[in-house]
């Protein structure tokens, strides 16, 4: 009998095996407010529940950084709108594209639609239901005669073709706004630093900061039905999965689920969990893995985990930067224009917005730490290379001189001569490009690429200024650890006597 159950145990391990092998690992994407991340996490709570291995790349900078990391195959799906991906993406004149249609469009690419969430999350304008009854404001239209208003909309939302550009050409706005992270927009109304913002009609802050939203008389907006939107190559037990949650969710539900985290501090995971339960779609409760905890009392768990990405970015990046500066302006100090040119590229990189930068990488390398990388080294190149250039250029030509006259080799020149004369100098860019580099760093997250930057980017999202204190703080500190341990690298290898007059960088 034993000779028969053994051979057979083992078969059904093999199996078994074989099945778990199969279940792939899903990148679960989200873009960088309340919902998007509150949806990504239903999803992926579904797929573990499935036996599906989730990667979450939760936070990831709008439309345009979620749209190529799905088109690239850095992510297999996240949670999009029909208005924003017809009228954002695809450029199409319909109000209000259907599944259906969208997938017609989306023919020939490798991605695809799946059936709705069920909500309909329309942009909207927004005030503070106090000023709306002091001026009798109830409809868009009658906002092209309160000019004196102080309005400020999101950053997307100023730019975007079914924003503020057609939604001014269409009522005869003439207000003049300013542009706005979305989450701070709610704070600065409720500070009364402004009094119009773009809103979501979903959002749980329009319940906590008691807003009111106008009519759109005019039907400007079109509808933005929730959807997951993915890549076509999924499983189609992984698309059947994600199709569980379709029509699930009315414009109401998806409200009071915002509010559950935005007003009561519950975790993400928490109100996914709770809802996916009661919905009957799971029977798996989450929350016992967050000890009843919010999502702010969670985060100082990883703390220590987000300062150890943030310093191996930087840290790589800024030793890229040395390989590649400190060679490269020894090679080109000798002839000005060479150097002007190199200086002059370099400082080109400057001038690109962080932000755009990071989106830019995408096509090119993907998402997460590598872009990320790539970035921070090309900020990283300016004060190294300047500094090296400059220290080299404005060495006393006596000394020089003297160094030819003695038959020093050029190599020995540089080796005893200019490059320990220029020492404190060069030090003193690495050092200015370190503390760049950590600054700039807490916008990987934009691009999943994690470290100080990802409660920064929750913060912004949930309008905590708590959370955002909990990267900010720690990045500053880093900044200052930075400064000494530089300081101490100068006393270390630069003679005392050239480091009296050495101004502080």
């Amino acid at each position: 009998m034993n000779w028969f159950v053994f051979p057979l145990l083992m078969i059904l391990g093999l199996f078994s095996a074989v099945a778990e092998a199969e279940k792939q690992t899903v990148v679960v994407a989200s873009k960088n407010f309340n919902e998007s991340y509150l949806l990504s996490e239903m999803l992926s709570q579904m797929l573990e529940a499935e036996g599906y291995e989730v990667e979450r790349k939760y936070g990831l900078g709008g439309t345009l950084v979620c749209y190529e990391a799905l088109r690239n195959g850095e992510v297999d799906l996240y949670p999009e709108y029909s208005g924003t991906l017809g009228r954002a993406i695809l450029k199409v004149s319909d109000a209000s594209p259907s599944t259906e249609r969208l997938n017609q469009l989306l023919d020939e690419s490798p991605l695809e639609v799946l059936d709705s969430f069920g909500f309909n999350n329309t942009y909207a304008i927004a005030l503070k239901d106090s000023l709306a009854k002091r001026l009798k404001l109830e409809r868009v239209s009658q906002l092209s005669e309160q000019t004196e208003l102080r309005v400020a909309f999101g950053l997307e939302f100023l730019n975007r073709e079914d924003g503020w550009p057609g939604l001014s050409a269409l009522y005869g706005l003439t207000q003049n706004p300013t542009g706005i992270e979305h989450g701070l927009a709610y704070q600065a109304i409720d500070d009364g630093k402004i009094d119009i913002t773009d809103a979501y009609s979903t959002d749980g802050d329009l319940l906590r900061y008691k807003l009111t939203t106008l009519i759109d008389d005019r039907q400007y907006f079109p509808q933005y039905i929730g959807m997951p939107f993915v890549r076509k190559e999924l499983p189609q037990e992984v698309k059947a999965v994600v199709n569980q949650l379709a029509g699930k969710i009315d414009d109401q539900l998806m409200r009071d689920l915002n509010a559950s985290v935005v007003i009561d501090g519950k975790s993400f995971a928490e109100v996914a969990s709770q809802f996916l339960v009661e919905s009957k779609i799971t029977t798996r409760d989450v929350a016992h893995n967050t000890g009843g905890k919010g999502l702010i009392d969670l985060i100082p768990e990883s703390l220590l985990e987000n300062t150890l990405v943030h310093l191996k970015l930087t840290s790589i990046a800024l030793a890229l930067g040395c390989l590649v500066g400190f060679p490269l302006g020894i090679l080109v100090f000798r002839s000005a224009t060479l150097s002007r040119v190199v200086v002059y590229v370099a400082g080109l990189m400057q001038t690109v917005p962080s932000i755009a930068l990071l989106a830019l990488m995408i096509p090119l390398f993907g998402i997460g730490q590598v872009p990320a990388v790539i970035a921070l080294f090309l900020y990283s190149l300016l004060p190294i290379l300047r500094n090296t250039i400059t220290a080299l250029l404005t060495i006393d030509p006596l000394l020089k001189s003297i160094a030819e006259a003695i038959g020093l080799t050029r190599y020995q020149q540089l080796r005893h001569v200019l490059v320990p004369m220029a020492a404190p100098t060069i030090l003193a860019g690495v050092k200015t490009a370190a503390v760049i580099s950590i600054g700039t760093a807490t916008l990987a997250a934009f691009i999943g690429a994690g470290g100080l930057g990802e409660p920064i980017v929750t913060g912004l999202a949930l309008n905590s200024t708590e959370l955002i204190l909990q990267g900010a703080i720690p990045a500053a500190l880093l900044a200052i650890f930075v400064e000494l341990l530089f300081e101490g690298l100068e006393k270390l290898l630069v003679k005392p006597h050239m480091l009296q007059n050495q101004l502080v960088n």
